[in-house]
């Protein structure tokens, strides 16, 4: 396995009326964030200013597809429009309750278990789960980037975000991050950096994917 320390390239926040941040995602142009009652967007390269807001339970995870917002408020994950804020559709999350990141990846949901150790691939329109991996700790946030799962770990003061295999659960690499700071959710931005939910500290922090060697040719 490899280990290395979590580079923090930005702080994003605390944001006014948002006293937690729950679940992350990304859309290509905005970072959302869900602190309890809201969902807030803002421009990770201008900064500090939350640009929209959602009011919609917010509890956990929050996820992208492309044209909707996926969000889990305690035991159901809804479907909600981004641009009117309306939920759509909602379906039962698999921790029953205890559920933590959420992930979209090639047509389905991928959802953490906070205290369960578990990540979940579930179906986006029944909740059916599709299958099951096993984690050996507390699962926070949960993001796909390049046909790599990552996910955050939170335990005490100690917490780090770590690449696992998709088929085993075997921890591949792991970014620690400095101690009393911690990872609620997680989402890549699809390239060098991944968006780190900061739970009661109310920020979002920019964190460096590590670089791939590029395959060779031949």
């Amino acid at each position: 396995m490899k280990r290395s320390q979590a580079e923090i390239l930005r702080e994003y926040g605390p944001f006014p009326g948002a006293d937690r941040v729950n679940g992350v995602t990304f859309d290509g142009q905005h970072v959302w964030f869900a602190s309890g009652d809201r969902l807030n967007a803002f421009d990770p390269a201008k900064g500090e200013e939350v640009l929209h807001s959602i009011e919609v339970a917010s509890h956990a995870g929050t996820a992208f597809d492309g044209q909707h917002l996926f969000q889990i408020a305690e035991n159901i994950i809804q479907k909600i429009d981004p641009k009117t804020g309306r939920v759509l559709a909602t379906i039962p999350a698999p921790g029953h309750g205890g559920d933590s990141g959420l992930a979209w990846a090639e047509g389905t949901l991928w959802v953490g278990q906070h205290r369960g150790r578990k990540i979940h691939q579930i179906d986006p329109q029944t909740g059916a789960i599709l299958r099951t991996i096993e984690s050996n700790r507390v699962v926070t946030g949960v993001t796909w980037v390049d046909g790599e799962l990552w996910h955050g770990t939170w335990e005490g003061d100690e917490s780090d975000v770590r690449r696992i295999d998709p088929e085993t659960g075997k921890v591949l690499e792991r970014l620690d991050m400095p101690a009393g700071v911690g990872v609620s959710g997680l989402e890549s931005d699809g390239g060098d950096q991944f968006f780190c939910g900061g739970g009661g500290s109310g920020k979002v922090r920019a964190v460096r994917r590590p670089s791939r060697a590029p395959k060779a040719k031949g």
